[in-house]
């Protein structure tokens, strides 16, 4: 038996202006009532913050009948199984074997939080409206990206030097440096999505800032006293007048997300942060 659904968050499309008829029984259930038809009820489903078109009927998101401007909207289509009897307002005057009736089901933003299912008749076989920004950003939300893997020397355990080299990195990893991958699919649409670490800018906690475009380099005693080739500082004053007698230091990746999937292609970018501390004191010249 074929059952109508509507949205689960009731609350959330209440709150959005979202207004949904009844639920309808399905065909085999008896008679429809003056508003709903055997498998049809009138929904009206807006998009927050849009012009206010629905997304109901053949309007919301691209699709077959549609030609409407695009929103946020995303709809799939499935044949529905079996066809409404004759006479049925699903089929919105025309017959069995004129096109057919499909199950449409369109939801709002990257999480589906607001979500309507209706009957729809088209003549042709409607393709998914389907936004691959969308499902784009639905597989970003998949991914485990995280703030720097912080390395740093001197460490925050120990004690630097005024004027001594300062050299900070990041482990590469898949949640902290990339390549992060991802797919996320809706219909006969898929997007991959692969996001890489771009840049990292670290704010040293004295006003100053270090933009290093690699994930630095890991020191080694066997360094000494040189400076990192990729990513280092050099404090001019000492941490003696800081909170707890340290410098905070902040470490912001930015990840650089490029997508594609459903004839297009894109890019998406996000911020993650680290922290850590570290002590300078100041260094005394013997005579």
């Amino acid at each position: 038996m074929l059952t109508r659904r509507s949205a689960a968050r009731t609350a959330a499309l209440s709150a959005a202006a979202l207004t949904l008829a009844l639920p309808v029984p399905a065909y085999a259930d008896g008679p429809a009532d003056a508003h709903c038809g055997l498998f049809t009820c009138q929904v009206e489903a807006k998009d927050p913050g849009s012009d206010g078109k629905a997304a109901g009927g053949h309007g919301g998101g691209e699709h077959a009948g549609g030609g409407g401007k695009k929103s946020k909207w995303s709809c799939t289509y499935k044949r529905a199984d079996p066809q409404p009897p004759a006479g049925s307002l699903d089929w919105e005057g025309h017959k069995p074997g004129d096109g057919a009736v499909y199950e449409q089901t369109c939801s709002y933003g990257s999480d589906d939080t607001y979500h309507v299912i209706q009957m729809v008749w088209a003549a042709v076989p409607p393709k998914d409206g389907v936004d691959p920004a969308v499902l784009a950003q639905r597989a970003v939300d998949t991914m485990r990206l995280r703030g720097p893997a912080i390395g740093i020397v001197p460490k925050a355990s120990g004690k630097g030097l005024v004027g001594l080299p300062v050299w900070m990195w990041t482990s590469k990893g898949p949640e902290t440096y990339g390549p992060n991958t991802a797919t996320a699919s809706a219909g006969a649409v898929t997007v991959s999505a692969t996001a890489k670490v771009s840049q990292i800018v670290w704010d040293m906690g004295d006003g100053h800032q270090v933009t290093c475009t690699t994930a630095g380099t890991p020191y080694k005693s066997s360094y000494g006293k040189q400076s990192s080739p990729d990513c280092g500082y050099r404090y001019s004053h000492s941490s003696k007048d800081e909170p707890g007698k340290k410098y905070p230091v902040t470490a912001t990746a930015t990840w650089s997300i490029d997508w594609r999937g459903g004839g297009q292609t894109g890019q998406i970018t996000q911020t993650r942060q680290s922290q850590t501390q570290v002590s300078i004191g100041q260094l005394k010249v013997l005579n």
